[in-house]
């Protein structure tokens, strides 16, 4: 597996200039906050409320969005720095396919992924059909994107990204568009994956499936251990209305974290970090 770090990151975005007033507003907002992570599971999930910064958090993984602070990086390669080599390493699937497949049909969509491994249009061609045919997805090829349900599009899409062999696939909210059927079929097919899997999602059966779960609130790491537990601690925490919450010995307060019992959380709010209002950033979405 893949060993992705992530060392004392934040990513915060500059707002608008606030209006003169009694009460102005800050000069930026924090997505994430002083995350500290080391990702070596075959399958991570992800979840949290809308807005919670888990999106913005996978897409650090492989250089969508630049922390402001701290370093992100997969196998020793710094997702700035080295931001070609980690995109050949980390693959990433939207939530949404119709925004990736970015041709007329599935088959034109896995060639324009594979154009740079296979000169040869003739070789480029079959080993499209070939990754087509692994996803049972042959007989679709030559189909318009916008005929295929939602559960194919989806699939099309992690067969664009698949096609060209990254180590780590990452993948947004995957289900969040699919029916029951196409669920399970993506489930299904997750599962049979060799590389390294980390998805962020609001489909708890699918966080089950991973080996570890992080509960991401307010930009924070508010658990992070065995699937049961975390869904238990997501749960709980959603029915006290999304409370921050901060370990007992204060340790995500201080912007680290530890497999937290959840017997031992004080539902306290966090403080508000400070932030650099001149931080840079390229962060976007959730």
């Amino acid at each position: 597996m893949a060993a992705i770090q992530l060392d004392d990151v934040t990513v915060a975005v500059a707002l608008d200039a606030p209006d003169a007033g009694p009460s102005p507003r800050p000069a930026s907002k924090v997505l994430l906050d002083r995350i500290q992570l080391s990702l070596t599971e075959a399958r991570i999930a992800v979840v949290g409320a809308n807005g919670s910064g888990k999106s913005t958090l996978l897409r650090l993984l492989n250089g969508l969005v630049e922390p402001t602070a701290g370093a992100v990086r997969v196998d020793g390669l710094h997702t700035v720095r080295d931001g070609r080599e980690v995109r050949q390493r980390v693959g990433f699937v939207f939530t949404d396919p119709l925004s990736q497949l970015v041709m007329p049909t599935g088959r034109e969509d896995v060639e324009l992924s594979l154009r740079r491994r296979h000169r040869s249009r003739s070789e480029r061609s079959a080993a499209a059909q070939s990754v087509l045919d692994r996803f049972g997805l042959g007989a679709l090829a030559d189909q318009s994107v916008y005929e295929l349900s939602g559960g194919e599009r989806q699939l099309m899409a992690l067969a664009a990204v698949l096609a060209v062999e990254p180590d780590v696939l990452v993948l947004d909210e995957p289900s969040t568009l699919l029916d029951l059927r196409n669920r399970e079929l993506l489930r299904r097919t997750l599962a049979g994956l060799p590389q390294q899997v980390i998805l962020s999602t609001h489909d708890l059966d699918l966080a089950l499936d991973a080996d570890r779960v992080l509960v991401v609130e307010h930009g924070r790491i508010a658990f992070d251990g065995a699937p049961a537990a975390a869904v238990s601690f997501y749960r709980a925490l959603c029915a006290a209305d999304a409370t921050p919450v901060r370990s007992a010995d204060g340790d995500q307060a201080r912007g680290h974290h530890a497999r937290v019992d959840p017997a031992r959380v004080d539902p306290a709010p966090l403080d508000p970090a400070p932030v650099d209002p001149a931080g840079r950033t390229t962060a976007g979405g959730s």
